[in-house]
């Protein structure tokens, strides 16, 4: 079924599916542009390494709260829809959860409290409620896919520079020697700020907005 699906899905591509697609990678960028997700966004980004995996753990969620979601839409009454969505969202948090217990335990601990936090996230509740619970399973796996794409990329990019600039290290691996004083203060909290600000700037720059 899901197979049938996706070859229906890709065979059915037009410029309204690739806009769903492409949307929230710059476009509409959740982090970026939008602005949402800020907690884990700041929390968690002092490595490109923890980056992309809060940004993998919560496109995977993403995705399959948005099919699960779009799947089951008419069947949950209204009166119960924002219960309904968050119960289908901690679902597959705890499946993400367990995996990443068992088989990456490092980035496991690294990550700490905001992997059941995605539950909360406002980025999934809000293309659940936006998007999801009004469109097709084939729409709605299309949109979660570049939100997830432009969340982990967003997550990636802001833990690269952080640990670039606090730790002279990329993904672990140091290009600074020992008698460098890289500045310690972007792996700190402030540092997050800042070097979200900055990235933001660039952004709207390119976007031409003021």
């Amino acid at each position: 079924m899901p197979l049938a699906i996706l070859r229906q899905g890709i065979l059915q591509m037009n410029s309204v599916s690739m806009s769903n697609l492409t949307r929230g990678i710059f476009k509409e960028n959740p982090t970026f542009v939008m602005l949402l997700g800020m907690c884990p966004t700041l929390g968690v980004s002092t490595s490109a390494l923890n980056g992309l995996g809060m940004g993998l753990a919560t496109a995977f969620v993403l995705i399959m709260s948005n099919i699960g979601i779009s799947a089951v839409k008419r069947l949950i009454p209204d009166i119960v829809r924002i219960p309904s969505f968050i119960v289908i969202i901690a679902s597959f948090v705890t499946v993400i959860e367990m995996l990443m217990q068992a088989y990456m335990p490092a980035l496991y601990q690294a990550l700490g409290i905001y992997i059941p936090l995605i539950v909360v996230n406002c980025i999934i509740l809000g293309r659940a409620e936006a998007f999801a619970s009004k469109n097709s399973i084939w729409q709605s796996f299309l949109d979660a896919v570049g939100m997830g794409i432009g969340f982990t990329f967003a997550l990636t990019t802001l833990g690269a520079i952080r640990e670039i600039l606090g730790n002279g290290s990329i993904f672990g691996w140091s290009f600074v020697g020992e008698e460098a004083h890289p500045m310690l203060l972007f792996i700190m909290p402030p540092g997050a700020f800042l070097a979200l600000a900055g990235i933001i700037i660039v952004v709207n720059k390119i976007r031409g907005v003021k």
